[in-house]
């Protein structure tokens, strides 16, 4: 399986990249950002010294100036970049070593030049030079730099201070200090939970969006009458809440939670990505928003949302943008909920209750070799002949009732569906209808439950 991903470079250490392709990787970057100056951060993993080691040594033997902000949280990363001592080298870019939500054994690289991620095109690119080896050479600059103090400043700043009682579940990652110790700064009651900086992630996988794995903070909100909890990712870039009855609370409804917010205020556009349940843009439309979908994924959204200067943009792993801060940041987002919780004066369940679920599946995956994986998409866009559908990234079919929508995976061999129905009944007659034009999927359908 290929490290070079749509929108970033991603793996198992060890066994898919090592030291060599780091090192590689960097004069590859160095070679096609010649003479810029870039910031290059890591996450708590226990391969991330060393991946970073020969990154920057890649980087300063093709003559870059490498800005090394030390161990971070993604936000921190992405605040480095915009931010900068105007008597210091301004980052033109930068590098995060992070596989944000995988688990341990996995790393990779984020990259951001200018205020935008890779493009899947760079990637490419990036990706030939690797092989060519056709690297310049010359002699880089190396120095240090302390975000935490900026960054802390910043979301003081920036965000209102509260009162109220939270549990923090840093999944023992890049969030473990810098999260609770800023929620206690703006006045916040903190109850810790994995808070412990461990890359081996001991008591949780490092992604809150898998939901199974939030018993313990549910468990911990109930136990210490706290107003709501929050659990983040590995490189504390994401966030899935919890409210105060020990509930977790699925990313498309926290994220029309922050779309009413937003629009009590102004109007504007929103982003979310195409396997959100429709909650999301019903909230959009109800409040007066403009809706704008878009293929999964970091780097897709992100661009999408910076172009049209969106009011926000959300993602069903737990990724939050807000036009204030131009990009996605866990500590924000939760401060933000804080916000809106004190302000409503009433607590987030009674919140929550008041947005409806739908019957939606989790994003289900069925082995398909990558050489018949064209032909399924075809199977599956011969519905598009009787109702609307999108090829906007793989095939997406709405029914008056629901849809449903069928993709490439990114990382394995194999093809992920989703189907969201507004009743049992209408469930049903989607699973019949995509097994008639998708054989290869009724078994799988037929197991399948709401």
């Amino acid at each position: 399986m290929s490290i070079y991903k749509d929108c970033d470079i991603r793996g198992i250490y060890g066994k898919e990249f090592d030291e060599k392709d780091a090192y590689l990787i960097g004069k590859a970057v160095g070679t096609l950002h010649r003479g810029k100056s870039l910031a290059v951060g890591g996450d708590v993993r226990i391969s991330t010294p060393v991946l970073k080691e020969y990154l920057v040594r890649g980087l300063l033997e093709t003559g870059m100036h490498v800005i090394d902000i030390g161990c971070v949280t993604t936000p921190m990363f992405y605040f480095a970049l915009d931010t900068a001592d105007p008597c210091a080298a301004v980052p033109q870019g930068g590098i995060m070593v992070t596989a944000s939500h995988n688990p341990s054994s996995y790393n990779g690289f984020k990259m951001m030049f200018g205020n935008a991620p890779m493009t899947l095109e760079e990637i490419k690119k990036l990706e030939e030079l690797v092989y060519r080896q056709d690297f310049c050479t010359g002699t880089g600059i190396y120095e240090t730099r302390c975000v935490e103090e900026e960054y802390t400043d910043f979301i003081e700043r920036t965000c209102k201070k509260g009162s109220l009682k939270i549990v923090l579940d840093c999944g023992d990652g890049a969030a473990s200090k810098i999260v609770p110790d800023v929620m206690e700064k703006m006045g916040y009651e903190v109850i810790r939970l994995y808070c412990g900086n461990d890359g081996n992630f001991p008591n949780r996988n490092p992604n809150p969006a898998e939901y199974d794995c939030l018993a313990d903070i549910c468990k911990k909100v109930l136990e210490t009458g706290a107003d709501l909890g929050a659990a983040y990712d590995g490189d504390g870039d994401r966030v899935v809440f919890i409210d105060n009855k020990g509930h977790y609370m699925t990313s498309e409804k926290s994220f029309a939670v922050f779309i009413r917010h937003c629009l009590k205020k102004c109007t504007g556009s929103f982003v979310y990505d195409q396997k959100c349940a429709s909650l999301v843009k019903n909230t959009i439309l109800a409040y007066g928003g403009t809706p704008v979908m878009e293929r999964s994924g970091y780097g897709f959204i992100k661009r999408r949302f910076l172009e049209k200067g969106s009011l926000a943009a959300g993602e069903i792993s737990g990724h939050f943008f807000f036009r204030e801060i131009g990009r996605d940041d866990g500590l924000y987002a939760t401060l933000k909920m804080c916000e809106i919780v004190e302000k409503e004066r009433r607590n987030l369940a009674e919140i929550a209750e008041e947005f409806p679920d739908s019957i939606i599946t989790a994003d289900l995956r069925v082995f398909c070799p990558y050489e018949e994986q064209e032909r399924w998409l075809e199977e599956a866009s011969k519905m598009g002949n009787l109702y609307p559908m999108s090829r906007m990234d793989g095939v997406r079919i709405e029914f008056e009732e629901g849809w449903f929508l069928l993709r490439k995976s990114v990382t394995e061999q194999a093809m992920t569906y989703r189907i969201e129905a507004s009743d049992k009944q209408s469930l049903e007659m989607i699973k019949r209808i995509v097994g008639e034009a998708v054989p290869e999927l009724k078994k799988a359908l037929l197991n399948l439950t709401e």
